[in-house]
């Protein structure tokens, strides 16, 4: 009976040891609003500025022209996720279809119009969605 009672007090103490003692749990990795530029380049507002679409040719063909934003082009984008591109359609272009695994892409129409489409493949009937955009319209592509 002793044995049983000194069981019962060592759990005690146990117990009461580590409920006071602190709990601490994290992430294994830092989180962060963006990554730091590569030594000897300066942190300013240059570094979050993408400007190679100031001055952007936008060519007369069938496809769509795709001018993009990366992260080797604009660093600021490390680490966030996220791409960027200019797509430039011209009057009765065509965007082939593709996927987006992953990932989501917002479209913005600065001009004119575009007659966009998605397929939602997770239903046992896919299902089309068709809309066309005016200029200052936004269509996201889950």
């Amino acid at each position: 009976m002793t044995s049983n009672i000194s069981v019962i007090i060592s759990s005690l103490v146990f117990l009461v040891d580590f409920s006071s003692s602190p709990i601490h749990a994290a992430d294994p990795e830092e989180i962060r609003d963006f990554a730091p530029p590569p030594p000897c380049t300066p942190l300013d507002s240059e570094f979050f500025t993408f400007t190679k679409y100031r001055n952007i040719v936008i060519n007369q063909t069938q496809f769509a022209t795709v001018t993009p934003a990366n992260v080797g082009m604009f660093p600021a984008l490390s680490v966030l996720g996220i791409f960027n591109a200019f797509f430039t359609f011209p009057p009765g272009s065509v965007n082939v279809p593709r996927t987006h695994p992953r990932g989501t892409e917002i479209l913005f129409v600065l001009e004119d119009c575009l007659e966009v489409g998605l397929t939602d493949t997770t239903e046992p009937v896919p299902n089309l969605f068709t809309q066309r955009l005016e200029k200052g319209d936004i269509f996201v592509f889950p």
